[in-house]
């Protein structure tokens, strides 16, 4: 997140239009990536339960045949993004911003592979409660990234200057350090000789296929639905003008960066889940699911009062542009009052995939996300539901769409618990 943050920032203090053109090409990219990329969450919750049995071989066994998958979803992603430039044909981007967004996206496909590698490995470790190491190797990406980002974007030392494409090209050159790195990892380092993962070579076989895809094709879905909303937003609020779309893409990236903390407790809720389903210990998962959902609830109450009292000096740390920095302050309001909401369902969701339900929480998305806040941000963007009310009334509908998904989502969950520990009794 952190990354994205520092190509927002290099990029807006380049010029509007720069940062105008990252913002539809992440709008693009974000749920392509997730779309197929999301799959691979699948390995969090399959490694959580079987290192809670104790199996390590089949950890091992399993991983090996993943990878193979991992690699054609990386590269089935790098052929769509070297392709997409044909949809731009339809959008109504003015051709100086999509001509720039193109080329980030050509740029950015060059490490489409690297990056679903260590997508997978990355969710082997944390499934296997080693968080720390991935947690060093992103870190070390992070800083590698804005040195990049700024020689690349500005064209210093002798580089040319590629504005926001140098943001993507800085991305692919970090997604494949960080894979080498954590290979180089899991080869020497004590905590992964159990699984033996790198000893041989494992085709995948069609069981693990059909496992694979049928927990992890959900997931992928579901984030695909959850991200498309907000690319969806930011195409609909790029009619509106550049300096509107600038200032949204500000206030998602401050959004976004706030929300990673419950999304951590999410994420590892579940690993924790997992890990104690294959224990056997279903009360334990039970409790750990409560705990998250209040960890998270207190969390975004402490954000919410961040985001709302210190706005205007969060938008100033992305762009200097006066107008910009109105507006985008003016949209965080939105912001601070959809924190509640969504730190308390990425927890719900945490917790089912724990218990490798997937299948449902993607249909409560699809209802809540695309039936709900999208149709209903547009219409009050545009004015179809009373008075036009701009990039705000876009904001609204997301706040509706991500309450309505948080109550499913609790629901949900408890019918799961209720479920798991009927059937133990």
């Amino acid at each position: 997140m952190l990354m994205g943050v520092t190509d927002t920032i290099v990029a807006g203090r380049a010029n509007t239009t720069d940062l105008a053109a990252l913002a539809v090409g992440n709008a693009i990219y974000s749920p392509l990536w997730f779309a197929l990329s999301g799959i691979l969450f699948a390995v969090t919750p399959i490694v959580a339960q079987l290192y809670g049995a104790r199996d390590f071989y089949e950890i091992g066994n399993k991983i090996r045949q993943i990878l193979w998958l991992s690699c054609g979803i990386g590269i089935l992603l790098m052929i769509i993004l070297l392709n997409i430039g044909p949809i731009f044909q339809i959008m109504p981007i003015e051709s100086e911003v999509s001509n720039i967004t193109i080329n980030y996206l050509k740029a950015i496909s060059i490490g489409a592979l690297s990056m679903s590698i260590f997508t997978c490995l990355r969710c082997f470790s944390e499934g296997m409660t080693l968080t720390m190491p991935v947690f060093f190797i992103a870190f070390s990406g992070m800083l590698l990234n804005i040195p990049l980002d700024i020689i690349l974007v500005n064209g210093l030392y002798g580089f040319p200057k590629l504005g926001g494409v140098g943001c993507g090209i800085a991305t692919s050159v970090v997604s494949l350090f960080m894979t080498i790195s954590m290979i180089t990892l899991i080869i020497f380092s004590k905590h992964y000789k159990k699984v033996k993962l790198f000893n041989k070579f494992t085709f995948t076989t069609a069981k693990t296929f059909f496992e694979f895809f049928k927990l992890g094709t959900p997931i992928g879905f579901g984030i695909f639905i959850e991200l498309s909303m907000f690319s969806g937003a930011a195409i609909i609020i790029s009619a509106l003008g550049k300096d509107i779309l600038a200032s949204h893409t500000v206030a998602i990236n401050i959004t976004s960066l706030f929300f990673m903390l419950p999304l951590a407790f999410g994420l590892a809720t579940a690993t924790r889940v997992g890990n104690l389903i294959g224990e056997k210990d279903l009360s334990q998962a039970k409790f750990s699911s409560k705990a998250s959902m209040l960890l998270c609830s207190i969390i975004a109450l402490l954000t919410t009062f961040v985001i709302f009292n210190f706005r205007n000096d969060l938008v100033a740390l992305f762009t200097t542009d006066a107008v910009v920095i109105s507006l985008g302050a003016s949209l965080l309001i939105f912001a601070a009052i959809f924190q509640l909401p969504d730190a308390v369902q990425i927890s719900a969701v945490g917790s089912l995939r724990g218990f490798k339900d997937t299948f449902a929480p993607m249909i409560l998305i699809l209802i809540s996300y695309w039936i709900i806040a999208l149709p209903l941000g547009y219409a009050m963007t545009f004015g179809l539901i009373g008075d036009p009310q701009g990039a705000q009334g876009m904001w609204i509908g997301m706040i509706i769409g991500l309450s309505v998904f948080c109550l499913l989502g609790i629901l949900r969950l408890n019918y799961v618990i209720k479920k798991y520990l009927i059937s133990t009794v």
